[in-house]
């Protein structure tokens, strides 16, 4: 009896570690994504950039919000530089093919030839298209107090 209780004990947490590892996983990539993202967008690597933006992506900044070209063409140009995220939380929930992953940020910037640092919540979301996770929306929140440690 006992060694049917362990083993039925062992099964569970074989059968629940797995399950975990799957969404745990899935967070992960997409934490990753986000990562990945920032440093590209801080690279200016608008090549990588135009394949992650889907199409119908939005953007909303504090001076305004724009889609997919607009958004390339600011960083290509120079509009804002994203030089450097901080990243200090960030949490994703996963529902069927999207993902919300919110982070809260300061981010150092140049923007209009100005260098400035911003506390922001950011909402990203991404939705999978063909196995690939792709962005479609991208939101920065303005916090009224500095980000603390």
């Amino acid at each position: 009896m006992k060694n049917r209780l362990v083993l039925t004990i062992l099964c569970f947490a074989i059968c629940a570690g797995s399950a975990f590892a799957q969404t745990s996983s899935s967070e992960q990539e997409i934490i990753q994504l986000s990562k990945d993202k920032w440093q590209w967008m801080a690279d200016k690597n608008v090549e990588v950039l135009e394949n992650l933006f889907d199409a119908q992506s939005v953007f909303v900044h504090m001076g305004g919000s724009w889609g997919k070209e607009q958004e390339i063409n600011v960083i290509k140009g120079g509009g804002i530089w994203y030089k450097k995220a901080t990243i200090h939380d960030v949490s994703v929930q996963i529902i069927d093919s999207t993902a919300i992953l919110l982070n809260r940020i300061d981010l150092l910037a140049v923007v209009g030839g100005n260098e400035v640092t911003n506390p922001f919540v950011v909402t990203e979301v991404y939705v999978k298209k063909d196995g690939n996770w792709k962005l479609g929306a991208l939101s920065f929140t303005k916090l009224s107090t500095p980000n603390s440690k």
